[in-house]
């Protein structure tokens, strides 16, 4: 059977194996949507399916009730993440997984919705990783006047102010149109999933039921009510989702499509990440390495690293074999068939995202491969593959020079995340949302990234730059002119809240020998 977490698809399979071993051992990841997976021994719904296993279940933010609220659709997601199943294996089998539902539509909304996923994210000690959403609300169910997805629908504030809160990487289902599930879709510190298709059997192509398109054609009313207003990129990756091989709740396998179990994919992905960080933190501190001083430290676990090194190595151009493609083992395309070169986000500095495939394809062991290169600080010069997460202060720049002559013709493949600033109005300040409560949109800071000559001070003669002044993810992917020394730049452009932004910058480059 063609898995699509196997070779054909995201590849994960080749780091449950030896040496790699990696299964999500003690990462605990959530899930909530209106039903929850069925829990073996505990709802009779399930008494036959032993394929995973919950850390725990809720209803809400209460411990979920024997046979109450247990979901087909619940349970297939959940099975993507952890199934222990040898023939539809999950992505992280060994990790924790906690899930909430919300109830149906008729008797909650996004204040309940908002309720379960805090309450998922304070479990395991307040130690869950990444939490999915494969599910949303419709616009036409939101109560502002002509609602529109600018991001301040309550559960998408909700959503941002607990990535930053708890430090949690939202993973939502991309939405799939007529009413579809646009609310949170439009969030600003998770990431947002489009799904893909095999062809001749491998996941290449961005299957059609996906809204993610440019406000063109005869669809153009229907479009502009559900992709991001002001221009601003929602789709962050795609994964696998079409004609997926899972198993119902009796037992029996039946095929699935949707972004409902591409978002998944990339949960799973974070838990398999965490594992190895976690790992190599547990190896500096056994080497009396204090933490402040390693490479390996608490800053791998953040978010933004996460959503950085996720973006960065998926998929986008098939390698021809000399490397100069970064590796990437396949062409990702949209529904039309064209690529990511063709794209207006190559083309274009002011969009560092396109619109139906967002960076690529979501591919763990390249994930695995960038993120396992470790946090390098640019007081020095850093390696030509690497993750940082640092700080900046406003009207001021960073600058990462790359230890080694860059390659001609090479690639270079550089993510630039940070967070929109949300807060909650606690009423009660208690340090909770509760009903009742509403958060405040404080905006985005603008940063931006340019790739240029080691020597050069002058953002303007810069090779290549990401700028876009709506999105809080800035991406370049970019051919290297001539072999030469290169570096990138942080730049926070203008200061919209705070005068120190945090931020997560992942880099892949090829040097020249």
């Amino acid at each position: 059977m063609l898995s699509s977490v196997g070779s054909t698809g995201i590849d994960a399979l080749k780091l449950h194996s030896e040496p790699y071993n990696l299964i999500g051992r003690k990462i605990a990841i959530g899930q909530v949507e209106t039903g929850r997976p069925g829990q073996f021994g505990f709802d009779k719904a399930v008494s036959r399916n032993y394929i995973y296993a919950l850390a725990q279940a809720f209803f809400r933010d209460t411990p979920a009730k024997p046979n109450t609220d247990v979901e087909d659709h619940a349970g297939m997601v959940a099975s993507v993440m952890v199934s222990k199943d040898k023939t539809v294996p999950g992505v992280a089998p060994g990790a924790r997984l906690f899930a909430s539902a919300a109830g149906t539509s008729k008797n909650s909304g996004q204040i309940e919705e908002c309720l379960s996923t805090q309450h998922v994210a304070v479990q395991n000690g307040g130690d869950v990783r990444a939490i999915n959403f494969s599910f949303g609300e419709p616009l036409s169910k939101d109560p502002r006047p002509d609602a529109v997805l600018d991001g301040n629908a309550l559960l998408t504030q909700c959503v941002d102010w607990s990535a930053r809160v708890h430090d949690v990487v939202y993973v939502i289902a991309g939405n799939q149109g007529k009413g579809g599930i646009a609310i949170p879709t439009d969030n600003f510190n998770g990431m947002t999933i489009a799904y893909t298709a095999r062809r001749e059997g491998i996941f290449t192509k961005i299957d059609y039921p996906n809204l993610s398109d440019a406000p063109l054609g005869v669809a153009r009313s229907l479009i502009e009510r559900e992709i991001n207003v002001g221009g601003r990129r929602g789709i962050s990756l795609a994964a696998p989702g079409a004609n997926l091989s899972l198993y119902d709740m009796n037992g029996k396998l039946t095929r699935s499509n949707g972004s409902s179990f591409a978002a998944p994919h990339v949960v799973g992905t974070v838990a398999l990440l965490q594992e190895f960080g976690d790992r190599a933190i547990a190896k500096q501190l056994k080497d009396k390495i204090p933490l402040t001083e390693s490479s390996w430290n608490l800053n791998a676990r953040r978010h933004e690293v996460m959503k950085a090194v996720l973006i960065n190595s998926t998929d986008k151009i098939k390698d021809k074999g000399d490397g100069l493609n970064l590796n990437m083992s396949r062409t990702i395309l949209r529904k039309d068939n064209q690529n990511w070169l063709e794209s207006d986000a190559y083309r274009d500095r002011k969009i560092p995202l396109e619109y139906q495939m967002g960076a690529g394809q979501l591919n763990a062991f390249r994930a695995y491969q960038q993120f396992s290169s470790g946090q390098w600080q640019p007081e020095k010069a850093v390696p030509a593959i690497g993750w940082n997460y640092g700080s900046i202060s406003e009207s001021t720049y960073q600058d990462y020079a790359i230890d080694s002559p860059l390659k001609k013709g090479s690639f270079i493949s550089v993510t630039l995340t940070w967070d929109r600033l949300v807060e909650l109005q606690d009423k009660n300040q208690n340090g909770i949302f509760d009903a009742g409560e509403r958060f405040k949109d404080r905006g985005l800071n603008n940063l931006n990234i340019y790739l240029m000559k080691a020597e050069d001070n002058n953002t303007d003669k810069s090779i290549w730059s990401s700028e876009s002044d709506v999105d809080s993810v800035e991406h370049i992917f970019h051919q290297i002119p001539e072999k030469g020394r290169y570096k990138i730049r942080v730049q926070y452009n203008q200061k919209v809240n705070e005068q120190i932004q945090p931020y997560a910058l992942a880099w892949w480059s090829i040097t020249s020998k």
